[in-house]
């Protein structure tokens, strides 16, 4: 991972940032930053922000697919920024680009 997830409380949501190549090492760091965010007593909306992630293993989409689950029981709405990247690839494989909510911009994330 090239950095550490940028966690931001906005008023309309919490965006938790991503960048760099993340797989399995990265894990434990995803998931311990997954779950302070999904620790609050109203979630809300997440949004999880990928537009600076260059590559992501099976692990690490993971643990994404770990935070929607947390996110959904708190009652919450995840809502992923995922650009046409080659990061994206992994989610038209797996077909969670259909899964979850998408949008291409974190402009477009924010915008409910």
């Amino acid at each position: 991972m090239t950095a550490r997830p940028l966690v931001e409380a906005l008023e309309s949501a919490t965006v938790v940032t991503l960048s760099g190549e993340l797989d399995a090492y990265d894990a434990p760091v995803l998931r311990e930053t997954f779950a302070e965010v999904t620790r609050a007593d109203a979630v809300g909306a997440v949004v999880l922000d990928l537009t600076r992630v260059a590559f992501l293993d099976s692990t690490a989409l993971g643990t994404m697919v770990g935070l929607l689950r947390r996110v959904r029981e708190a009652g919450g709405e995840l809502r992923v920024v995922l650009p046409e990247t080659s990061a994206r690839r992994i989610f038209e494989v797996t077909a969670l680009d259909r899964a979850l909510d998408v949008r291409p911009s974190r402009d477009a994330a924010l915008a409910d």
